[in-house]
């Protein structure tokens, strides 16, 4: 069955302006490049409600949700939502007590947060919370929103853990269950600025069935049936294996190079999209289309 929600999954290091800065109002303009962008803004207007949908934004990635709850609590209302509530899961109890789920059931929006995307799956993995969102975003109206670790918790399978640098050598990257919000991709994030492309190469080789998608800083991925548009100022990059032609994987022992041959790989920018039935990328602004009539 199709979703009828919608996924919006960012990179990391979202420029929302700071408000934690006692002069945030006089440098309104400086700090406003992440919402002219459209990431938060678009959240807002794909949500049932617009600016009356409810938004809960969870922090149980984050080791300091004191201070990152109400970063995005502000930066939503600067924007004009009207209820955005912080929501900080601590451990599988309360994600399983019937307040919690109320409140996932009166959410048009959760929005998670950065940290670490482990914590997500074995705090909220299985449970009456996990359980609720999953079930609106396939029957409703309702966005499933995250940035870094919650954009990489996203997926059936997640990777967890790898060094940038050495992610193609065998058993570098270790991967584990996503939330399962979307089937056959895995999602890195921080992707331009931290060099992961070898992490998601071997993601990828390891079952060429799975899309990899790289996810770079301040850009994300609107995700609505089976179109992908990439929204945000950076790079989304991602890597087919479907037309693999040999590999040394199963032959090389572990931490020994990996050699990939005929692995395809997009770069995506803003307003690009790609169907994710067909694996074709539309390049919105492509240099070859549409052709002058008179050619």
């Amino acid at each position: 069955m199709k979703a009828v929600g919608k996924l919006m999954i960012i990179g990391g290091a979202v420029n929302k302006g700071s408000f934690t800065e006692t002069e945030y109002d006089q440098n309104v303009e400086k700090n406003l490049n992440f919402f002219e962008r459209g990431i938060l803004r678009k959240i807002i207007d794909e949500s049932r409600l617009k600016e009356d949908s409810v938004i809960e934004v969870i922090t149980t990635a984050s080791q300091i949700p004191q201070i990152v709850g109400p970063e995005y609590k502000k930066a939503f209302e600067f924007l004009g939502a009207k209820t955005v509530n912080i929501l900080d899961i601590k451990n599988r109890e309360q994600a399983n007590s019937d307040a919690i789920v109320a409140r996932a059931n009166a959410a048009d929006v959760v929005m998670f947060t950065g940290g670490d995307q482990l914590r997500l799956t074995s705090i909220l993995g299985g449970t009456r919370f996990h359980e609720a969102i999953l079930l609106k975003y396939q029957e409703q109206n309702f966005i499933y929103a995250g940035t870094s670790a919650g954009a990489a918790a996203a997926s059936e399978n997640m990777i967890y853990q790898g060094s940038s640098s050495e992610a193609l050598l065998k058993g570098e990257i270790k991967t584990t269950q996503g939330l399962g919000f979307i089937e056959n991709v895995i999602v890195d994030t921080h992707f331009v600025q931290r060099g992961r492309i070898g992490r998601l190469f071997q993601a990828v080789v390891n079952n060429p069935r799975t899309l990899g998608i790289g996810l770079g800083e301040d850009t994300g991925l609107y995700i609505h049936g089976e179109r992908m548009t990439a929204i945000g100022s950076g790079l989304v990059i991602l890597v087919d294996g479907r037309f693999i032609k040999d590999t040394n994987l199963t032959k090389v022992e572990l931490g020994q190079p990996i050699s990939i041959d005929n692995l395809t790989v997009h770069v995506m920018s803003q307003n690009d999209y790609f169907d994710l039935k067909t694996k074709d990328l539309t390049i919105v602004n492509s240099q070859y289309s549409p052709l002058p009539t008179n050619v």
